[in-house]
């Protein structure tokens, strides 16, 4: 029992850990004149993009397991120590963001841009043999809920937070990476 709670509080801290860059993106587009039901639908969509890119990911990280094992394992800590550098790498720049505009395709690009690390991170997790249920529905709801709690945060602020949540982020994802590293040494 306790097991599965340490499975599931880790799973969540990960999903928060990814829902920061869809969090931060959310600031700043809640900036934009946008109505509630907007609001909704972004929410949703960035949510669904967070359960297929990690699904996909946990399916080849099964497979790759299966073929590669410890190696595969040591491939999927490094790539969580790359993710996270690079996220807090990306939220420490200063000044250099676009703002897609959330509407039709640039809501689909938004989606997909803020939950390709979600791929990765499935990857990881499907090597590790984590419950492919269990992890899509942390990610797919931690990612819809901070993506509404961005915009409509975003409303309220000037962005004052934005960057340096996804660097957060980023260190949590790192900190898993070193985590599953560890058992190698």
């Amino acid at each position: 029992m306790s097991e599965m709670v340490s499975e599931i509080a880790t799973l969540l801290l990960m999903a928060f850990a990814l829902g920061m860059d869809a969090f931060s993106v959310g600031l700043g587009m809640g900036m934009y004149e946008l109505r509630y039901r907007k609001i909704f639908k972004i929410g949703i969509t960035i949510g669904l993009f967070h359960v297929w890119m990690p699904l996909v990911g946990l399916i080849a990280g099964k497979f790759l397991s299966e073929k590669f094992g410890m190696f595969a394992t040591f491939m999927g800590g490094l790539l969580l120590l790359i993710l996270g550098v690079q996220m807090m790498w990306m939220g420490l720049k200063k000044g250099e963001e676009t703002v897609i505009t959330p509407i039709g395709f640039g809501l689909l690009v938004f989606a997909l841009s803020v939950s390709l690390d979600s791929f990765s991170v499935g990857l990881t997790l499907g090597i590790y043999g984590a419950k492919t249920i269990l992890v899509i529905l942390c990610f797919g709801i931690a990612a819809t809920l901070q993506t509404w709690a961005g915009l409509l945060l975003g409303r309220k602020v000037q962005g004052w937070l934005g960057a340096y949540s996804e660097a957060l982020g980023g260190a949590i994802l790192f900190a898993f990476g070193l985590k599953l590293l560890a058992q190698f040494w």
